[in-house]
Protein backbone atom coordinates (compact mmCIF):
# COMPACT_ATOMS: atom_id res chain seq x y z
CA UNK A 1 0.00 0.00 0.00
CA UNK A 2 1.71 2.83 -1.15
CA UNK A 3 1.38 6.04 0.76
CA UNK A 4 -0.95 8.51 -1.38
CA UNK A 5 -3.20 5.24 -0.42
CA UNK A 6 -2.67 5.31 3.52
CA UNK A 7 -3.16 9.23 3.50
CA UNK A 8 -6.62 8.63 1.65
CA UNK A 9 -7.70 6.07 4.36
CA UNK A 10 -6.62 7.90 7.03
CA UNK A 11 -8.86 10.91 5.91
CA UNK A 12 -11.98 8.48 5.83
CA UNK A 13 -11.60 7.24 9.42
CA UNK A 14 -10.87 10.90 10.76
CA UNK A 15 -14.02 11.91 8.55
CA UNK A 16 -16.38 8.74 9.82
CA UNK A 17 -15.22 9.67 13.77
CA UNK A 18 -15.85 13.37 13.33
CA UNK A 19 -19.75 12.72 13.18
CA UNK A 20 -19.63 9.66 15.41
CA UNK A 21 -18.43 12.01 17.82
CA UNK A 22 -20.32 14.92 17.20
CA UNK A 23 -23.11 12.47 17.69
CA UNK A 24 -22.17 11.03 21.22
CA UNK A 25 -21.28 14.90 22.15
CA UNK A 26 -24.96 16.22 21.49
CA UNK A 27 -26.32 13.10 22.96
CA UNK A 28 -24.52 13.86 26.29
CA UNK A 29 -25.37 17.47 25.99
CA UNK A 30 -29.17 17.41 24.98
CA UNK A 31 -31.16 17.27 28.25
CA UNK A 32 -33.18 14.40 28.79
CA UNK A 33 -36.82 14.09 27.56
CA UNK A 34 -39.55 14.44 30.12
CA UNK A 35 -40.21 10.61 29.52
CA UNK A 36 -36.42 9.77 30.34
CA UNK A 37 -36.30 12.36 33.16
CA UNK A 38 -35.95 11.38 36.84
CA UNK A 39 -38.77 12.27 38.58
CA UNK A 40 -38.50 13.69 42.42
CA UNK A 41 -39.96 11.62 44.97
CA UNK A 42 -41.52 13.23 48.00
CA UNK A 43 -43.00 11.68 51.39
CA UNK A 44 -45.03 7.89 50.54
CA UNK A 45 -48.35 8.65 50.97
CA UNK A 46 -51.11 5.46 52.07
CA UNK A 47 -54.53 5.78 50.43
CA UNK A 48 -57.14 6.21 53.56
CA UNK A 49 -59.41 3.92 51.71
CA UNK A 50 -57.67 1.19 52.34
CA UNK A 51 -58.14 1.52 55.74
CA UNK A 52 -61.79 1.22 55.45
CA UNK A 53 -61.83 -2.60 55.34
CA UNK A 54 -60.14 -3.15 58.88
CA UNK A 55 -61.86 -3.40 61.91
CA UNK A 56 -61.08 -3.81 65.46
CA UNK A 57 -62.19 -7.88 66.87
CA UNK A 58 -61.31 -9.41 69.98
CA UNK A 59 -59.07 -11.68 69.93
CA UNK A 60 -59.29 -13.19 73.73
CA UNK A 61 -58.38 -14.76 75.69
CA UNK A 62 -62.04 -14.17 77.03
CA UNK A 63 -61.09 -15.45 80.54
CA UNK A 64 -58.53 -12.92 81.39
CA UNK A 65 -60.15 -9.79 82.51
CA UNK A 66 -59.72 -6.83 82.62
CA UNK A 67 -56.17 -5.23 80.90
CA UNK A 68 -54.32 -2.40 81.59
CA UNK A 69 -50.56 -3.97 80.64
CA UNK A 70 -49.98 -4.96 77.00
CA UNK A 71 -46.85 -5.11 74.72
CA UNK A 72 -45.60 -6.14 71.92
CA UNK A 73 -42.26 -7.15 70.83
CA UNK A 74 -39.59 -4.83 67.84
CA UNK A 75 -38.87 -8.14 65.27
CA UNK A 76 -41.37 -10.31 66.53
CA UNK A 77 -44.94 -9.57 64.72
CA UNK A 78 -46.57 -12.20 66.15
CA UNK A 79 -45.18 -11.87 69.65
CA UNK A 80 -47.20 -10.10 72.34
CA UNK A 81 -47.87 -10.10 76.25
CA UNK A 82 -50.79 -8.73 78.43
CA UNK A 83 -51.54 -8.30 82.00
CA UNK A 84 -54.62 -8.59 83.59
CA UNK A 85 -55.87 -7.25 86.75
CA UNK A 86 -56.78 -9.97 87.90
CA UNK A 87 -55.30 -12.43 85.90
CA UNK A 88 -51.84 -12.43 85.57
CA UNK A 89 -49.78 -12.53 82.63
CA UNK A 90 -50.36 -14.21 79.08
CA UNK A 91 -48.26 -14.89 76.33
CA UNK A 92 -49.05 -15.37 72.65
CA UNK A 93 -46.54 -16.83 69.46
CA UNK A 94 -49.37 -16.06 66.76
CA UNK A 95 -50.72 -13.07 66.71
CA UNK A 96 -53.67 -14.16 69.30
CA UNK A 97 -54.55 -17.28 67.66
CA UNK A 98 -53.86 -18.80 71.20
CA UNK A 99 -52.89 -17.13 74.50
CA UNK A 100 -51.21 -18.94 77.24
CA UNK A 101 -50.91 -18.01 80.93
CA UNK A 102 -47.70 -17.95 82.16
CA UNK A 103 -47.74 -15.68 85.39
CA UNK A 104 -49.90 -18.56 87.59
CA UNK A 105 -47.36 -19.95 90.04
CA UNK A 106 -46.57 -16.87 90.96
CA UNK A 107 -48.64 -15.56 94.04
CA UNK A 108 -49.86 -12.06 92.60
CA UNK A 109 -52.42 -12.15 89.77
CA UNK A 110 -53.10 -8.31 89.26
CA UNK A 111 -50.99 -6.56 86.97
CA UNK A 112 -50.04 -2.75 86.41
CA UNK A 113 -47.32 -2.66 84.05
CA UNK A 114 -45.26 -5.09 81.98
CA UNK A 115 -42.34 -4.10 79.59
CA UNK A 116 -40.05 -6.66 77.44
CA UNK A 117 -36.09 -5.18 77.47
CA UNK A 118 -35.28 -3.83 74.12
CA UNK A 119 -31.81 -5.45 74.20
CA UNK A 120 -32.89 -8.93 75.11
CA UNK A 121 -36.69 -10.29 74.26
CA UNK A 122 -36.22 -12.79 77.10
CA UNK A 123 -36.18 -10.77 80.05
CA UNK A 124 -39.64 -9.14 81.22
CA UNK A 125 -40.09 -6.95 83.97
CA UNK A 126 -43.97 -7.04 85.09
CA UNK A 127 -45.41 -3.76 87.67
CA UNK A 128 -47.72 -5.64 90.27
CA UNK A 129 -50.79 -4.42 91.28
CA UNK A 130 -53.39 -2.34 88.65
CA UNK A 131 -53.24 1.46 88.33
CA UNK A 132 -56.60 2.24 87.79
CA UNK A 133 -57.81 2.75 91.55
CA UNK A 134 -61.33 1.07 91.26
CA UNK A 135 -62.92 0.59 94.50
CA UNK A 136 -62.35 -3.12 93.70
CA UNK A 137 -59.22 -3.13 93.16
CA UNK A 138 -56.78 -5.79 94.52
CA UNK A 139 -52.88 -4.83 95.28
CA UNK A 140 -49.73 -6.38 94.14
CA UNK A 141 -46.79 -6.96 95.72
CA UNK A 142 -43.71 -5.12 93.92
CA UNK A 143 -41.65 -6.05 90.57
CA UNK A 144 -41.18 -9.58 88.87
CA UNK A 145 -38.12 -10.40 86.50
CA UNK A 146 -38.42 -13.30 83.81
CA UNK A 147 -34.72 -14.43 81.93
CA UNK A 148 -36.26 -16.79 80.33
CA UNK A 149 -38.86 -15.35 77.74
CA UNK A 150 -41.54 -15.85 80.74
CA UNK A 151 -41.05 -19.47 81.62
CA UNK A 152 -40.02 -18.90 85.23
CA UNK A 153 -40.34 -15.76 87.50
CA UNK A 154 -38.10 -13.99 90.35
CA UNK A 155 -39.85 -10.99 92.77
CA UNK A 156 -36.74 -8.66 92.24
CA UNK A 157 -38.25 -5.25 94.88
CA UNK A 158 -40.43 -2.93 95.80
CA UNK A 159 -43.03 -5.10 97.46
CA UNK A 160 -44.65 -2.48 99.23
CA UNK A 161 -45.30 0.01 95.99
CA UNK A 162 -48.81 -1.80 96.00
CA UNK A 163 -50.10 -0.07 92.86
CA UNK A 164 -47.38 0.06 89.58
CA UNK A 165 -48.51 2.57 86.77
CA UNK A 166 -45.51 2.25 84.56
CA UNK A 167 -42.29 0.20 83.95
CA UNK A 168 -40.08 1.65 81.33
CA UNK A 169 -36.74 -0.53 80.19
CA UNK A 170 -34.01 1.38 78.68
CA UNK A 171 -33.23 0.48 75.02
CA UNK A 172 -29.58 -0.71 75.25
CA UNK A 173 -29.26 -2.05 78.62
CA UNK A 174 -31.16 -4.43 80.29
CA UNK A 175 -30.37 -3.81 83.64
CA UNK A 176 -31.58 -0.25 83.24
CA UNK A 177 -35.60 0.32 84.51
CA UNK A 178 -37.71 2.51 85.64
CA UNK A 179 -40.95 1.93 87.80
CA UNK A 180 -43.91 4.74 88.16
CA UNK A 181 -45.22 3.48 91.83
CA UNK A 182 -48.22 4.81 93.27
CA UNK A 183 -48.33 3.41 96.36
CA UNK A 184 -50.91 2.66 98.78
CA UNK A 185 -54.32 3.30 97.18
CA UNK A 186 -56.24 3.87 100.64
CA UNK A 187 -53.39 5.22 102.58
CA UNK A 188 -50.51 6.92 103.10
CA UNK A 189 -46.93 5.73 102.72
CA UNK A 190 -43.71 5.92 101.48
CA UNK A 191 -42.62 3.29 98.70
CA UNK A 192 -44.35 5.49 96.33
CA UNK A 193 -42.88 7.82 93.08
CA UNK A 194 -40.33 6.82 90.72
CA UNK A 195 -37.70 4.40 91.24
CA UNK A 196 -34.73 3.01 89.07
CA UNK A 197 -32.26 -0.10 89.14
CA UNK A 198 -29.12 -0.22 87.48
CA UNK A 199 -28.47 -3.77 88.38
CA UNK A 200 -31.27 -5.52 87.17
CA UNK A 201 -33.33 -4.87 89.86
CA UNK A 202 -30.68 -6.71 92.94
CA UNK A 203 -31.08 -2.97 94.02
CA UNK A 204 -33.49 0.34 94.05
CA UNK A 205 -33.08 4.02 94.52
CA UNK A 206 -35.60 6.65 94.89
CA UNK A 207 -35.49 9.07 92.55
CA UNK A 208 -38.62 10.86 92.22
CA UNK A 209 -41.01 11.39 95.48
CA UNK A 210 -42.88 14.19 96.72
CA UNK A 211 -44.59 12.92 99.67
CA UNK A 212 -46.49 9.72 101.10
CA UNK A 213 -50.13 11.13 99.99
CA UNK A 214 -48.71 11.73 95.80
CA UNK A 215 -47.51 8.53 94.08
CA UNK A 216 -46.30 8.25 89.89
CA UNK A 217 -48.73 7.09 87.57
CA UNK A 218 -46.54 6.80 84.42
CA UNK A 219 -42.83 7.42 83.32
CA UNK A 220 -41.47 7.19 79.51
CA UNK A 221 -38.04 8.23 78.01
CA UNK A 222 -37.92 10.87 75.30
CA UNK A 223 -37.71 8.52 72.23
CA UNK A 224 -34.64 9.75 70.98
CA UNK A 225 -32.52 10.20 73.75
CA UNK A 226 -33.06 8.02 76.99
CA UNK A 227 -31.24 9.98 79.44
CA UNK A 228 -34.12 12.02 79.56
CA UNK A 229 -37.25 10.95 81.46
CA UNK A 230 -40.65 12.10 81.58
CA UNK A 231 -42.52 11.48 85.13
CA UNK A 232 -46.44 12.31 86.15
CA UNK A 233 -47.04 12.41 89.72
CA UNK A 234 -50.54 12.01 91.30
CA UNK A 235 -52.04 12.75 94.40
CA UNK A 236 -54.58 10.46 95.02
CA UNK A 237 -56.39 8.12 97.64
CA UNK A 238 -59.36 5.55 96.59
CA UNK A 239 -61.56 5.10 100.13
CA UNK A 240 -64.87 2.92 100.31
CA UNK A 241 -67.46 5.60 100.23
CA UNK A 242 -65.22 8.59 98.24
CA UNK A 243 -62.59 8.93 95.32
CA UNK A 244 -59.82 11.88 95.73
CA UNK A 245 -58.20 12.66 92.55
CA UNK A 246 -55.15 15.36 92.11
CA UNK A 247 -53.82 17.80 94.80
CA UNK A 248 -50.66 19.99 95.13
CA UNK A 249 -48.83 16.72 94.35
CA UNK A 250 -50.04 16.51 91.21
CA UNK A 251 -47.67 17.55 88.54
CA UNK A 252 -45.32 16.32 85.79
CA UNK A 253 -41.43 16.23 86.16
CA UNK A 254 -38.48 15.56 83.97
Amino acid sequence: MNQSTVRRCSRQIVLTLLPLTLAIGSALAAPASPSTAPKATGPATVDAALFKTMHWRGIGPYRGGRALAVTGVSGEPGLYYFGAVAGGVWKTIDSGATWTPIFDSMPMSSIGAIAVAPSNHNIIYVGSGEGALRGNITYGDGVYKSTDGGKTWANIGLKDSRQIGALIVDPTNPDIVLVAAIGHAFGANADRGVFRTTDGGKTWSKVLYKDENTGAIDVTFDPHDPHVVYAAMWQVRRQPWNFSSGGPGSATAA
